[in-house]
């Protein structure tokens, strides 16, 4: 044991309060596991509601772990001190279970990392009685967990709140009988949202395409997304209160899920259906927030869609507190909340058209025109805001030079007008390789060729950065690339993933996606056919896949799909 990393773990734990910390020894051992960085992983309000949720079991003691540091991830190394919980410093591989928060893809290769530095089997089929249970929820779970489905022993399928009860319940049942580790899996497989990927067969065709996927004794035909039907049931907001997050913010939960239907957006579609907290309910949490007197940063799919945002910010403002939001739309976005943002200190706003021209938003159904946008950068502007932010893709679907084109001279116009307003600030434009995701209409498309998107932001970049005060971040095209195999991948790049991740990580996943034979430009640049069957056709999201295939063509055709409202049964969740 290095008494280095442990004071150090001891000295961050002192900085925070409302953490849970029980004796050791009187309940069920939880390590809840968050693949990244501290920074990172208390940034996420996932997080902290699985966190709260198991220790107000009175069976459960939860203590967290993170990704250590890259230098400390040496010293464990080097000293061969495996990694330790915040709370109790104790060794991972002590833990019953590893209950692990996945949220992005490029995060598989840590999972790796921090089971290889806690000294457990990576490999399901390699550990026994003695060994951890491994499970894993969040969103790229939720979506895809193929990938991952040689590491973990079971999957949450949906939103936590509803699932993790029931699941532990079955733990605890079955450790209280001596159940073996197969039975406890196929108890585990009756618990409605719980995915067990080793009671699934999967056959491939001749072509390397899945024939089919086959349940084996006992286990359901499909897994079913569990959600939280009524949010005020289950309060989320920061539980552990901490200076060393990304934003530094105490964060509220206003609404879940998107109706919206970008069809780009696996979040759109797999946590719907939208829905709203009451405002009773939130601002009691403000009220509980004001002890600590950190900014309120509210979190939803599309802050200015929730329908009492304006009540909400005189209600935070009138608290005496400042406020932040974790994204807002263009054509929803009201006076009241860009004046509270610019009386809270924001010195940014941003906006998300995704796509420069009217003919691409039209295809991924954005529903924000150009009027929206200078509308909202007119309401920043009369605030006080003097910075602009763009979040945009490039290598959508049926995108042309004509669309790329489109994003350099929307941004051009909008710099004139923030100038012709009198503003010297700075428009940045944050740019991304567009990833084709499951449940979505465009999981049948290809993801567009790396050296033809390399190339447009090439252009678009030396265009743009030519004229003052234009900023162009861009996303690794490298690791975008990477992400697009393992979104839609099957659980053959799971073993590749295993074998890079030992090697080095994603630097090597090419080396050994080639070294097993496989080709990753069949899984990036490959149209899938209508009826082709997917590596997550045993989830279902509700989403009914004749209606994913139905916007797709609706894509093409540049037809509009409106918003969710009540009374609609299009597309299987209601």
């Amino acid at each position: 044991m290095d008494w280095a990393l442990r004071k150090r773990i001891q000295e961050q734990l002192g900085k925070e309060q409302g953490y849970y910390r029980y004796p050791q020894g009187t309940r069920t051992h939880v390590a809840l596991v968050y693949p990244n960085s501290y920074y990172v992983g208390m940034s996420n309000l996932g997080f902290h509601i699985i966190y709260d949720l198991l220790n107000k079991r009175a069976d459960t003691a939860c203590e967290r772990v993170f990704l250590p540091d890259r230098q400390d991830v040496k010293r464990y190394e080097n000293t061969r001190t495996p990694i330790m919980s915040m709370e109790t410093q104790s060794p991972l591989y002590e833990f019953s279970i590893l209950a692990f928060a996945v949220s992005f893809e490029m995060d598989y290769f840590n999972i790796v990392k921090l089971l290889r530095l806690g000294k457990v089997k990576a490999r399901a089929d390699e550990r026994n009685e003695r060994d951890p249970l491994l499970i894993a929820g969040g969103p790229c779970p939720t979506f895809n967990p193929e990938p991952l489905s040689a590491i973990f022993d079971a999957f949450v399928i949906g939103e936590g709140e509803v699932i993790m009860p029931a699941l532990m319940d079955a733990v605890q049942e079955a450790r209280r009988r001596g159940t073996s580790r197969e039975a406890l899996l196929h108890c585990l497989a009756a618990v409605p949202g719980v995915y067990v990927p080793s009671l699934y067969c999967h056959h491939y065709t001749e072509k390397g395409t899945i024939q089919s996927i086959e349940p084996l004794a006992g286990a359901p035909a499909a897994i079913r997304r569990q959600w939280v039907q009524d949010l005020d049931a289950f309060p989320a907001h920061t539980v552990v209160v901490t200076d060393h997050t990304e934003f530094d913010f105490y964060l509220i939960e206003t609404a879940r899920g998107c109706g919206r239907h970008c069809r780009f957006c696996m979040a759109g579609y797999c946590f719907r259906r939208p829905r709203n907290r009451s405002l009773a309910v939130i601002e009691r949490q403000v009220k509980e927030a004001l002890v600590y007197r950190k900014r309120i940063g509210l979190m939803g799919a599309a802050i200015s869609d929730y329908p009492e945002i304006d009540a909400l910010c005189k209600n935070i403002l009138g608290e005496g507190l400042s406020m932040s939001v974790a994204s807002f739309r263009a054509d929803s976005v009201t006076k009241e909340l860009v004046d509270s943002l610019a009386e809270s200190g924001l010195k940014t706003l941003t906006m998300a058209p995704e796509a420069g021209s009217m003919r691409m938003r039209a295809v991924i159904n954005k529903g924000i025109e150009e009027p929206h946008l200078f509308h909202a950068m007119d309401l920043g502007l009369t605030a006080g805001i003097h910075h602009f932010r763009l979040y945009l893709m490039v290598g959508l679907p049926f995108e042309t030079e004509e669309d790329i084109d489109a994003i350099i001279d929307l941004a051009g116009r909008l710099k004139d007008y923030m100038e012709k307003r009198g503003s010297k600030g700075t428009l940045t434009l944050s740019v991304n390789p567009f990833i084709p995701k499951p449940f979505t209409p465009f999981q049948w498309e290809p993801m567009a060729h790396r050296k033809r998107v390399e190339r447009d932001l090439k252009r678009m970049a030396q265009i743009l950065r030519k004229r003052k005060h234009i900023i162009v971040h861009i996303e690794s095209p490298k690791e975008a690339y990477i992400q697009g195999v393992l979104a839609r991948g099957d659980r053959r790049v799971g073993e590749a993933l295993l074998t890079a991740a030992e090697a080095g990580g994603s630097k090597s996943f090419g080396r050994a996606m080639k070294s097993m034979g496989l080709d990753m430009d069949a899984y990036l640049y490959r149209e899938r056919e209508k009826d082709e069957v997917f590596p997550w056709e045993r989830i279902d999201v509700g989403v009914t896949r004749d209606y994913l295939y139905s916007e797709l063509k609706r894509a093409v055709a540049l037809k509009p799909t409106p918003a969710c409202f009540d009374g609609c049964h299009r597309c299987g969740v209601c």
